[in-house]
């Protein structure tokens, strides 16, 4: 019996086992888990009876297979959630399926609704240029991102930068408002010092031009549209957060024979003369312990894994050292009421805006985001009602000012910025707040990332090594993404394809896009 030793039990790590162990009756799998929880930094954390998503997750992808994948975990709605149900709204349902009101196992259908919240108005994000929008600019500021754009469309900017590639879609007005201060905030380096193929890989797709062509298509009600994924109006989402897909996962990986062993942080990888691993090394209760096998799966960070290798060269260890990552800090905050008026035509419980989260471009503050999880799903609150829960996001360094708060101080910060704002009146509403924290949360495009093709070359050249996920392969991927990368590594790994170029392409080849587009269209 041959052995594949998972690292991570987030997206990648878990859905490497399960597919492991439901298409080879030959593999023991193990699963090493540094926390006591599953999804990574897609987990769920459950305060009192108010759920918190770590980031905020929507289930939204263009490949079938994910898609299939997430149905056999969460079967879609075949009954209208509570908040419907007061709402008297209507949601699309699935015959058969389950009824969120009696069961748990079940995924969600939610409206998508994000937008950008800038000198005290909303804004669609992405930016759109409807005409509330021209309203909100007034005609000076309108008049100013209309030719800022032309003269983007006649004076190409070379994409040095992740600067230039948001001025070369949106024109530098538009970028200077929404794109700028907001980029910053979030990495922590001007736009200017970020490699271009982040915003390629999270915004593609996506320029005034299709914007205005998704308005157009829209007014016609063109059949089989195809839609960016930013600009997508309805999303998935489990009932209980995005770590119950994980929870559940977990679960049958369990009942597979699976083993997960959580609490487990892998410290050690160990290499022979061959360039193969022959095993790792783990530690748990203060207590070391060393485990063989034959494939090892990692979706851990990559400066991690490579920092506890043995006999790497000098220019593979000096890449993954100087990868930088962003860590995450979020507040829940739980409030009677908040102050936004909702001016949409979207009914809510309590009649609150439908965001599900709120882009925040106000100078005068540091907070980059605010989660509403009332929209994500009614059974995230305790007392849907009554009160709103409210997760405010900020991006930090592990180790900085913030990091280092106590959740006192972060509560301060955090109750007087949503004063700022104009979210709440007085600190006194606030009826409890928890405070969580993230490391290596966002894998960061700059340092030594414009070497990383170097640190693949030698991670792919040994024979047995797997890297998936996010931080697996350092590549800021969403969760469909994260997930194909454990696909195509476990298909590898059961055809012994050495070429490992299929699960490092994922989510940077045209070709990978286009055929995903093409599935699309075909099961739509």
């Amino acid at each position: 019996m041959k052995k594949a030793l998972v690292i991570g039990a987030g997206p990648a790590g878990l859905t490497a086992a399960y597919e492991l162990l439901t298409k080879s009756k030959d593999i023991e799998v193990t699963v090493f888990e540094e926390s006591d929880c599953f999804g990574g930094i897609s987990k769920t954390v459950n305060y009192k009876g108010n759920r918190m998503d770590m980031g905020g997750h929507r289930f939204f992808s263009k490949i079938p297979e994910v898609n299939a994948w997430w149905d056999k975990m969460l079967p879609m709605q075949g009954a209208p959630t509570y908040d419907d149900i007061i709402l008297k709204r209507t949601m699309p349902l699935k015959k058969g399926g389950p009824d969120p009101e009696k069961e748990d196992r079940v995924m969600l259908t939610r409206h998508r609704v994000s937008r950008i919240y800038f000198n005290d108005d909303f804004y669609d994000y992405p930016i759109s240029l409807k005409l509330e929008t021209l309203k909100n600019f007034g005609f000076l500021t309108t008049m100013q991102v209309g030719f800022s754009y032309l003269a983007s469309l006649i004076h190409k900017k070379p994409e040095t930068s992740l600067e230039n590639f948001y001025i070369n879609r949106f024109g530098r007005k538009l970028y200077s408002m929404f794109f700028e201060y907001y980029t910053e905030n979030l990495w922590g380096r001007h736009p200017s010092e970020i490699d271009p193929s982040w915003g390629a890989q999270r915004t593609k797709g996506m320029s005034i031009m299709a914007i205005l062509k998704d308005i157009i298509e829209k007014k016609l009600k063109k059949k089989n549209r195809k839609v960016e994924t930013s600009l997508i109006e309805e999303f998935k989402y489990p009932k209980l957060g995005p770590g119950q897909l994980w929870d559940v996962t977990a679960s049958e990986v369990e009942k597979l024979g699976g083993t997960i062993i959580k609490n487990a942080k892998v410290i050690r990888i160990h290499k022979n003369s061959e360039n193969l691993i022959t095993s790792l090394t783990y530690e748990q209760d203060g207590q070391e312990y060393t485990m063989e096998g034959d494939y090892f799966i990692s979706s851990m960070p990559v400066k991690d894994l490579v920092d506890g290798m043995n006999d790497v060269p000098k220019e593979a260890a000096r890449i993954a050292a100087g990868l930088p990552y962003r860590d995450y800090m979020t507040l829940g905050v739980l409030v009677p009421k908040i102050n936004l008026e909702n001016k949409t035509n979207l009914k809510t419980v309590s009649n609150i805006v439908p965001d599900c989260w709120v882009y925040v471009q106000d100078r005068n503050v540091k907070l980059g985001r605010f989660q509403i999880y009332n929209n994500w799903s009614p059974y995230m609150i305790k007392d849907l009602e009554h009160t709103v829960w409210i997760g405010l996001e900020y991006f930090v360094n592990e180790g900085d000012k913030f990091w280092n708060m106590t959740e006192k101080e972060f509560a301060k910060v955090g109750i007087s910025e949503m004063m700022k704002l104009g979210l709440i009146d007085d600190p006194k509403v606030v009826l409890d707040v928890h405070m969580e924290k993230v490391k290596k949360a966002y894998p960061a495009y700059f340092d030594t990332y414009d070497e990383i093709d170097t640190l693949i070359a030698y991670l792919s050249s040994i024979d047995n090594l797997y890297c998936v996920g996010r931080n697996g392969q350092h590549r800021y991927n969403n969760i469909d993404h994260s997930m194909v990368t454990s696909f195509e590594a476990v298909g590898n790994i059961l055809s012994g394809r050495k070429d490992k170029s299929n699960v490092w392409n994922v989510n940077t080849e045209k070709e990978y896009h286009e055929e995903a587009e093409k599935n699309q269209a075909e099961v739509d």
